[in-house]
């Protein structure tokens, strides 16, 4: 159900269930994601993933029908329930908020509910022109259970979040471009080349450098301002003594693409 392909120094996944809107939170799915978000994260060769979806749709979120007929993940006493989405749903959403590399969501359709929040765990959301965003957990006598909740307003504010939330409205990719939750609007089939672009933008930069500065904006949403100005000056130190740093340096003074050893 998540396609891997790598082309030079990008993976894209994709969610492939296109006959389910491309549903997640199966049974299978905390594993799936967990053990492709490892494999990448060991994998030195990669520098950016682009996610996206099978068919017409990003994610419509959780199954529904299952949810209606009781059936795992969301089937049982409560304490089953909790300990499945312990176990399920949150793995997926720990497994891509723990990614080393950058990754771009190439949001193709809907986004809805969990869906919405597993593009929102991509560091930066391209939109075609059909996609349509929503935190619709309320429609359905729901709460974000999958961390949506610390996510979205880090994401849109706490107004426009709770606004999302509270209506269960959905909004169109220019909407969501205007309030922040996605970069860039652009027809449907440009899309994946646009993704594509911005990942051979980000593949060019030093790999071990664009690591740690990822973690360094992670840590930044909830670590001290004295924190993260240590952690700038230690990672910082590593950096100048790597040899890609003076790989880069000679390049730019050459007009040249680097050519990074990962060291």
């Amino acid at each position: 159900m998540l396609d891997y392909d790598q082309q030079g120094h990008c993976v894209t996944l994709t969610i492939n269930r296109p006959d389910m809107r491309n549903a997640l939170g199966e049974p299978g799915d905390g594993d799936v994601f967990t053990e492709t978000c490892a494999r990448i994260n060991q994998d030195r060769s990669v520098r950016c993933v682009i996610l996206t979806g099978a068919g017409s749709a990003f994610s419509a979120g959780g199954n529904i029908k299952a949810m209606q007929e009781r059936r795992a993940p969301f089937g049982g006493p409560g304490v089953h329930i909790a300990d499945s989405y312990r176990q399920g749903i949150h793995r997926i959403i720990r497994s891509l908020w723990q990614l080393e590399v950058p990754a771009i969501a190439a949001v193709n359709g809907p986004a809805i509910g969990l869906g919405n929040d597993v593009a929102g765990l991509c560091d930066i959301r391209i939109a075609a022109k059909s996609a349509i965003f929503g935190a619709t957990f309320l429609k359905i006598g729901l709460i974000p259970g999958d961390g949506g909740a610390w996510l979205l307003p880090r994401q849109i504010g706490l107004s426009r979040a709770s606004e999302l939330l509270f209506t269960g409205k959905t909004i169109d990719a220019d909407t969501a471009a205007e309030w922040g939750l996605v970069s860039e609007v652009v027809d449907d089939d440009a899309l994946m080349a646009r993704a594509r672009a911005m990942a051979d933008e980000i593949c060019a930069q030093a790999p071990e450098a664009l690591r740690a500065a990822k973690r360094l904006l992670r840590s930044g949403q909830t670590a001290s301002f004295d924190t993260i100005m240590e952690m700038s000056a230690t990672t910082q130190a590593l950096m100048h003594q790597m040899s890609d740093h003076q790989a880069a340096i000679s390049a730019m003074l050459d007009k040249v693409p680097a050519d990074y050893k990962d060291e």
